[in-house]
């Protein structure tokens, strides 16, 4: 007897080199996430098991969200380790995020700072931004 395993992953892209994250047990979750990371698609996996519960089919199914904050054109974000100096340009915001969240989780001690630049406005520090992540 086959039966059916449904999860949900917030995407960037249609495209094979796409981020993802999650999964969700619920398209609510996935929407949710996806929203607050910028992400425009949700990507609904189906697993179909067979009787010793292995995977015999996967079927994804990729779904477009309305409406998707996009980033400030212009705007770009970058990051700057307090401790070493080390620095970074990203495109998004979440990236910048987990760019320092590696940086920090393989240098203990480090503490990185986050700044977004725009175009007319200069260089400004977003200083609490690990408490809006959350």
């Amino acid at each position: 007897m086959t039966h059916k395993e449904v999860f949900w992953m917030a995407c960037d892209s249609t495209e094979p080199l796409r981020a993802e994250y999650g999964p969700f047990h619920t398209r609510e979750e996935a929407e949710v996430e996806a929203r607050k990371l910028g992400f425009a698609y949700l990507l609904r996996y189906e697993h179909l098991l067979g009787p010793d519960d292995e995977i015999e089919d996967v079927r994804c199914v990729f779904l477009e969200l309305q409406d998707v904050p996009s980033a400030k054109p212009g705007t770009t974000f970058h990051t700057r380790c307090a401790t070493c100096g080390v620095t970074a340009t990203h495109a998004l915001a979440w990236q910048a995020e987990v760019w320092a969240d590696i940086h920090e989780f393989e240098h203990s001690r480090h503490k990185v700072r986050f700044f977004e630049h725009a175009r007319g406005k200069g260089l400004r520090e977003i200083a609490s931004w690990r408490s809006r992540a959350a």
